[in-house]
């Protein structure tokens, strides 16, 4: 549980991150002053490698939890994962949150709440450009962004002593496709003039020198490589990523294909968008993947998910040979329009040798112009910088190095040193009219969703799966009875993932043993030998044992039957 050791006092504004800092993914920022919390932002976190069988990572709600009743409102910024995949989670813990999102947004939101079942008892509010929220202490205005999905905004919560302003994912895009509108200069200048106290800006590209590319270049670029292939064309990207989907489909149209959608996730997002007026789809052009599969190859092109080599996605299974309706053929062009996320490369590396195996012409990166990210490189950053004008700066959304040369950024944009904070998770800041101070530490953990959607997966699960996946497993099985303190049976040992035991018969042998003298010793020790300290003590003597003749340690599981 968070422990309560941050007093803010009544003329202070506490901004704290829940999730985001130190990491891509968890989004989630506080402003609180005095009894009024404002959220921002609700994520999830994909797992590293070593986080085995675990989904995803949430964050710690235990201090809003203590807190609820000063929480106003959750108002989010746009409709990635890393930013409204935790919403559902946090509402079963504290359903009375209304949330406030951009139209794209709420759409995903609301299958997710159908999804977890909570959907009835939720309360979803639409928000736009124009949107204010009004409570007694704080109040909550917006602006408009760009960024890789439909309805992105920045956030603005104004505090008795200026503003705190939140970027959400951005970049500065002057040519955005889909008919969305271009960033509101105007607005963010506007904050800037009236006074904002701290800047929550994204810096998730802060090492990337230049301005990202538009949109509209890439939309250019990829019309011109699907133009040019003959063969069957497998477009992968992400579900969220409508600006690119409608470019793929946009192609598809003009070179006479007809498109099949593969993956849950890619059917309703392309769904959404039909719904909200943002894609425009031809009667006739989508087909299922029975007529598809009867056209010649130069008439299709799937849309499919999986361009982060997710092992489950239609992408990896079609690579695989796994999947139900769609099969590899040789002369096929898969393009990926999209980049790895960090801790995604080795999977999506190997997904594109299976996919070159398989006889298939692989499109991918940057080379090809063939995706542009949705985050600002260095010169937008300091840009924000300029137009808001912050007192104070607190990078956020990156890891911890990206987060120090957002810092530095902010420092030749014109904020003082001093006065930017590199943050970690849980860490509390204050803002006073006279100056900010680290107030102390939330001391947030991670939380770990296994497949299952449970909560709850502790640390300890996970470190017991690592050992079972670094160490492997040995059981020791033996009968005994404890009233005439004898060993009736075994001890037998057990070994899966340790070593083999057909060549390790001396290893085991000598276990044996062991384990024998253990259970003697122990029961000689009392009258009534209890059983949880025998198996106490079996563990740590084995473990002893084995890792002095292989220097490893499996995980130990005795199994004592008592003969009653």
């Amino acid at each position: 549980m968070a422990k309560l050791t941050v007093k803010i006092k009544q003329n202070e504004v506490a901004v704290f991150a829940i999730g985001g800092l130190h990491e891509i993914g968890r989004n989630m920022y506080c402003v609180q002053y005095q009894d009024e919390i404002v959220i921002m932002d609700c994520g999830i976190k994909f797992p590293e490698d070593d986080l085995l069988g675990i989904n995803y990572v949430i964050s710690d709600y235990s201090y809003l939890v203590k807190n609820r009743e000063k929480i106003k409102a959750l108002v989010v910024s746009h409709g990635h994962e890393d930013h409204i995949g935790g919403i559902p989670f946090l509402l079963e813990k504290i359903p009375e949150i209304p949330v406030y999102a951009t139209p794209f947004a709420l759409a995903l939101i609301k299958s997710k709440c159908e999804e977890h079942g909570i959907l009835d008892r939720t309360e979803l509010h639409e928000e736009h450009e124009d949107t204010v929220l009004t409570f007694d202490k704080l109040k909550v205005t917006f602006f408009r962004t760009t960024h890789s999905i439909p309805d992105t905004l920045g956030i603005a919560v104004h505090t008795p002593l200026g503003a705190v302003v939140f970027t959400g994912d951005f970049k500065f895009d002057l040519t955005p496709v889909m008919n969305q509108p271009a960033p509101n200069f105007q607005r963010m200048a506007q904050l800037g003039e009236e006074g904002v106290l701290a800047l929550l800006s994204d810096s998730t590209n802060a090492e990337v020198p230049q301005f990202t590319k538009s949109e509209r270049f890439v939309a250019g670029s990829l019309h011109n490589i699907i133009t040019g292939i003959e063969g069957r064309i497998i477009f992968a990207t992400f579900a969220s990523n409508l600006y690119r989907v409608s470019t793929a489909i946009q192609a598809a149209i003009d070179t006479g294909r007809k498109v099949a959608i593969f993956g849950r996730s890619m059917e309703n997002g392309i769904q959404n968008g039909i719904d909200l007026g943002y894609l425009d789809v031809p009667e006739g052009l989508i087909v299922d993947a029975e007529t598809i599969n009867s056209l010649p190859p130069e008439k299709v092109m799937l849309l499919c998910t999986g361009s982060q080599g997710e092992p489950l996605a239609a992408l990896s299974r079609i690579a695989n040979g796994t999947h139900r309706q769609i099969k590899l053929k040789p002369h096929d062009t898969v393009i990926f329009s999209s980049n790895p996320i960090p801790g995604n490369t080795l999977s999506v590396n190997q997904l594109i040798n299976k996919l070159m195996e398989g006889g298939a012409n692989v499109v991918h990166g940057r080379v090809n112009n063939v995706h542009t990210s949705g985050h600002g490189g260095q010169e937008e950053l300091k840009l924000m910088v300029e137009l808001a004008k912050p007192k104070y700066m607190i990078p956020v959304h990156g890891e911890y190095r990206m987060q120090v040369v957002h810092a530095h950024l902010a420092q030749q944009a014109g904020v003082p040193a001093e006065n930017t904070f590199v943050l970690k998770n849980g860490e509390v800041v204050c803002f006073s009219p006279e100056g900010a101070r680290i107030a102390g530490d939330l001391h947030v953990k991670d939380v770990f969703v296994d497949t299952s959607g449970a909560d709850d997966v502790g640390n300890i699960v996970v470190r017991d799966r690592q050992i079972l996946s670094e160490e492997g497993l040995v059981v020791a099985v033996a009968t005994v009875d404890y009233k005439h303190k004898r060993v009736l049976a075994g001890p037998d040992i057990l070994s899966r993932g340790f070593v083999y035991m057909r060549e390790s018969q001396d290893l085991i042998n000598a276990a044996q043993k062991h384990v024998y003298h253990v259970l003697k010793t122990e029961m000689a020790k009392s009258d009534k030998p209890k059983d949880s300290e025998i198996r106490k003590a079996i563990i740590e003597n084995l473990q002893d044992f084995l890792y002095s003749r292989t220097e490893r340690r499996p995980m130990i599981l005795p199994m004592l039957v008592e003969k009653k």
